[in-house]
């Protein structure tokens, strides 16, 4: 039996591993807790084969009175985190990175590939890639580091630009038809490759992402089609976006930003148990 430990109690990515490990609790025991304060110190690390560190800031934020916070809690949290899992005799750490270590999506086509070199474009950005930096120095044969950097995860109850865009798909006659691509990760298929990791005692940089790119629109009428609703996809505002492509909103919402797909296949298992169309439609399921 695998003895899982979780930082961040509550997150959505925390509690939603848990929940997908706890479906075998003859192979997983799951702990969390949560780190806001010292307390996390005292914890007994000895007892747990797997430190998941999800706990960080989540949220893209340009609010330079951030910057400190950002560094505080997702640099130095994260280094901490790792030392003293290491020192403890925790067998392997599975750090939650982000694809954002790349920077901002662009107006053109961006295909990420292994000899990309991070370039981040923000404090979060670079404040995940500098706790990366921090903890790799740590591995060894008897401590494995795992490092995460998905792209855009969503799934029911996640937060972020998902649930803005399925608002929107819920609501509106038209939407624009621009042409873009997107890596994203569904919550099944991102919890299915933890399992997967810490199953196989795995080590190393990872890129998991859905089997199939996503364009924006598409994916607003999928949501709309879900809901029984109709969506005319139109290209008569694409001149004036392509004009607002400078405003930050319309580069989140329609730029391009994916990982080339040699790079998210993982050969001893399928991850993916989640198409792109029963994705949307149980993340759109009403309980």
């Amino acid at each position: 039996m695998k003895q899982v430990l979780i930082t961040g109690e509550n997150s959505y990515i925390g509690t939603s591993l848990e929940n997908w490990l706890m479906r075998e609790p003859d192979k997983y025991k799951v702990d969390t807790f949560d780190m806001k304060d010292g307390s996390w110190k005292e914890k007994d690390f000895s007892g747990y084969d797997v430190v998941f560190h999800v706990a960080g800031i989540a949220h893209v934020s340009s609010d330079p009175k951030m910057e400190v916070l950002y560094y505080k809690v997702n640099r130095d949290l994260t280094i901490e985190t790792a030392e003293k899992a290491k020192a403890e005799g925790v067998k392997q750490f599975v750090f939650m990175s982000s694809i954002i270590v790349y920077g901002e999506s662009s107006s053109r086509e961006r295909i990420i590939d292994r000899n990309t070199i991070p370039t981040p474009s923000n404090f979060y950005g670079n404040s995940k890639l500098q706790a990366e930096e921090g903890i790799k120095h740590l591995e060894t044969d008897d401590f494995k580091i795992v490092v995460l950097r998905p792209p855009m995860i969503y799934g029911k109850g996640s937060k972020g630009n998902y649930p803005r865009l399925a608002k929107l798909a819920k609501k509106i006659p038209v939407f624009p038809d621009i042409d873009n691509k997107r890596s994203m990760l569904h919550i099944d298929n991102l919890c299915e490759f933890i399992k997967v990791i810490i199953d196989y005692e795995e080590s190393g940089v990872f890129f998991p992402q859905n089997a199939e790119y996503v364009k924006t629109s598409e994916l607003v009428k999928t949501i709309a089609e879900v809901h029984g609703k109709k969506i005319i996809m139109t290209r008569i505002f694409n001149p004036i976006l392509k004009l607002m492509f400078g405003m930050e909103i319309v580069i989140k919402v329609f730029g391009n930003l994916v990982y080339e797909k040699s790079m998210s296949e993982y050969d001893e298992v399928n991850y993916r148990i989640r198409n792109f169309k029963e994705s949307i439609e149980l993340t759109e399921s009403v309980d």
